[in-house]
């Protein structure tokens, strides 16, 4: 089974129509349009004016972003079918994906909120092809929200807005800006919304050098009534944290579908070359930089489509999604870069020609891991899950894959975001128990030094204070949750065993590297460092299942797509 995304030959399957059709119609907007005129937009930094007018003409966005009993017949909130959009949009141009993810944004916290006047209101804007922006980050504090500099005056029923935000995608055209701030006289937090074409709503510069229009906008003594207002106090708070819980998981997507497409433009490159009387794709160093992009680019898949899953079952006793999201967010992201990374080293000065889409996923694929958070931001969330999901497990029923026409009722009702550390999750011994795989059985004898490591050499005082220490700790705990949930998906997809391994063979590496870090850190003691030197495992070699997942990625990925020009 190819995991990976072929425009021409889509493969994802929906159990509606609809969803089929705006997939479909997506992508002839995009091959219609062809790579020659995105480049020239993306080049001259143009407005996409084309794309906004394909979603307003199609319903796109009114379809994918309205929950069910707010839009017509077709709408609902679908985590499975946003994550295929995601990867098309991801695919063609990450300026298109932006305006989608900031308008998931900017509607996040209408949807959280109360005030149901604004609700009905966006779902006929959103009918109507409008955009929308989400109003948090400042300038001095960025997304510190503890500190926002926005405040809300209030006198009766009569309120006004004063305040600067910065970083803000969409903001120059957005419907509603949907702005977070706080009342002047009791410091509590305020999620309101605003309209960009007010008087007192004044657009001060695009503050990046692209397509997308990511602004600072001011607001000076904005006018507000209570129909303005989504929420007040804890549940603004709430609304903002909840709202960047589902929207952030879209970054892993984009990067899959940037890292799908310079595949197959890297691939067709060096398959067509010959240095030294022998094809580029003969070497053994450029066979090992393949297979290892294309096991990262699946593994990454796989755990993003397993962490939808989660997502569309969690409820409030099951909260395992608040562990999967930032994985995805950061895991997901920062193994794109490694993809692109080993793909570059291929076609090495191809990938700044201006006419190639690698030249875009190259730039791009940096972005990622450095939006809605950064990766160290969501590592010091992932370690809160640690204690418990090496030590506390619990029986949950199975999740099953999660492609049904189901609306993402829960994601609007998460409730307070507190009690992280209450979470449990099931126990993954029983997943990783459940292959046996080479490659997979010397990864559980890693996972099992790492255990030992946190009963016997656990982090002291000074150590659990020091993030540089935690960061790697974190990296080794992400890498054993990662597999967990790639072997999950493979067996309910079907996925060939060799690639399975294969892919074992890459985190093994990643755990060994993890290890020494943290074996180097000044901090660590002598039972730590003689635990890592323990986790340092070699894959096991099998040039034959090499061979087969070589030829696999050959066969299924050269020639397979090109953009039409």
């Amino acid at each position: 089974m190819n995991l990976l995304l072929n425009p021409k030959k889509y493969q994802w399957k929906f159990s509606d129509d609809e969803t089929a059709a705006i997939m479909r119609k997506t992508i002839e907007f995009f091959e219609n349009k062809g790579l020659e005129k995105i480049k020239e937009d993306d080049h001259e930094r143009t407005w996409y004016a084309d794309f906004l007018e394909f979603v307003k003409n199609e319903k796109v966005f009114a379809t994918l972003l309205t929950p069910r009993g707010f839009g017509d017949e077709n709408a609902r909130w679908d985590t499975y079918r946003n994550c295929a959009f995601n990867e098309i949009l991801g695919f063609y141009g990450l300026s298109y994906w932006y305006t989608w993810q900031v308008s998931m944004l900017g509607v996040g916290p209408i949807w959280l909120g109360e005030n149901e006047l604004v609700k009905k209101q966006t779902a006929k804007l959103l009918s109507d092809g409008e955009i929308f922006a989400f109003g948090l980050s400042e300038k001095e504090h960025g997304a510190d929200i503890y500190s926002s500099d926005m405040i809300v005056e209030k006198s009766e029923d009569i309120y006004s807005a004063s305040g600067r935000k910065y970083y803000i995608g969409n903001a120059n055209k957005a419907a509603l800006v949907s702005t977070f701030g706080k009342f002047k006289d009791s410091g509590e937090y305020v999620f309101f919304v605003a309209k960009s074409g007010h008087e007192n709503y004044h657009l001060i510069q695009n503050v990046v050098n692209s397509q997308n229009y990511v602004a600072e906008y001011e607001l000076d003594n904005y006018p507000l009534t209570k129909e303005d207002i989504l929420a007040e106090g804890p549940k603004a708070w709430d609304c903002a944290l909840n709202t960047i819980n589902f929207c952030k998981y879209n970054l892993g997507w984009a990067s899959i579908g940037i890292c799908t497409h310079a595949f197959y433009e890297a691939i067709d490159h060096a398959s067509k070359r010959k240095l030294f009387n022998s094809h580029v794709t003969d070497f053994i160093h450029i066979k090992q930089l393949f297979v290892d992009a294309y096991a990262r680019l699946s593994a990454m898949k796989l755990f993003a489509l397993r962490a939808s899953d989660y997502m569309r079952s969690a409820s409030s006793t099951d909260r395992r999604y608040l562990l999967f999201i930032p994985m995805v967010k950061m895991k997901v992201t920062t193994q794109g870069e490694e993809v692109i990374n080993n793909l570059w080293d291929i076609i090495a000065a191809k990938g700044f020609e201006k006419h190639g889409y690698f030249e875009m996923a190259a730039r791009d694929i940096r972005c990622l891991p450095k939006l809605e958070g950064t990766v160290h931001v969501n590592m010091a969330l992932i370690v809160k899950f640690m204690a418990n999901y090496f030590f506390k497990a619990k029986e949950f029923p199975e999740i099953p894959t999660r492609n049904d026409t189901s609306n993402d009722e829960f994601l609007f009702n998460q409730g307070p975001t507190k009690g992280l550390s209450k979470i449990k999750f099931h126990d993954y011994r029983k997943v990783y128990d459940s292959v046996d795989l080479a490659n997979i059985n010397v990864f559980k004898g890693q996972i099992k030094v790492l255990k030992t490591l946190l009963v016997v050499g656990k982090p002291n005082k000074k150590q659990i204070k020091d993030i540089d220490f935690l960061l790697v700790l974190g990296e080794l705990f992400t890498l054993v949750v990662y597999g967990q949930l790639i072997i999950e998906n493979s067996k309910l997809l079907g996925i060939d065993d060799d690639l399975l391994d294969q892919i074992f063979d890459f985190m093994i590496r990643d755990f060994s590297k993890f290890a020494l870090q943290l074996f180097s850190k000044t901090s660590s003691t002598q039972i730590q460092k003689t635990l890592c030197l323990a986790m340092i495992r070699k894959p096991v070699v099998d040039e034959e299942r090499f061979g087969r997942v070589c030829h696999e990625v050959y066969s299924t990925m050269t020639d397979s797509y090109t953009m039409n020009d």
